[in-house]
């Protein structure tokens, strides 16, 4: 089983790259993460449809055919720490690869949403694209914890 993050966007400020960082990186100690930093689509010229396409395009190529695909949405479904760590333990077993998309500052097209085989939401409201991937490796890392009954998660 592999992790894969494919998002659009660096994190633009210093504290929060070292913030994403530094949950990534303890994510790594317990599920095989790979992250994908896509680049954003200049949106001068374009409409934000147009920008979804193609951020989203970038994003599908980057998943490997035999992944689940989940796709980080405020319209998606909820779960807390719990069930999202069972899930993932589940999904570890079943040696599947799962890949996490974050879409850009429009969000995910709908080609993005058509392949995802779940909906994932990381907060009740829109978070920013960086935001949400800070959300997303945390709960990585907790769910890591949870998984092998460490004491980070209260």
């Amino acid at each position: 089983m592999r992790v894969l993050l494919c998002v659009i966007g660096r994190p633009r400020h210093a504290g929060l790259a070292d913030a994403i960082q530094d949950y990534e990186s303890r994510a790594q100690r317990y599920w095989p993460l790979e992250v994908h930093e896509l680049r954003e689509e200049s949106g001068r010229a374009l409409s934000p449809e147009q920008v979804k396409d193609r951020e989203g395009a970038r994003l599908l190529e980057r998943v490997p055919g035999d992944a689940l695909v989940v796709a980080c949405d405020p319209g998606g479904m909820s779960q807390d720490s719990a069930q999202f760590a069972a899930w993932l333990q589940q999904q570890r077993e079943s040696a599947r690869h799962v890949a996490f998309l974050i879409g850009g500052a429009h969000g995910l097209s709908e080609p993005v949403r058509t392949r995802a085989t779940r909906r994932l939401s990381l907060a009740p409201w829109t978070l920013p694209h960086e935001l949400a991937r800070l959300v997303l490796a945390e709960q990585l890392y907790r769910a890591g914890t949870i998984v092998r009954g460490e004491p980070y998660h209260k």
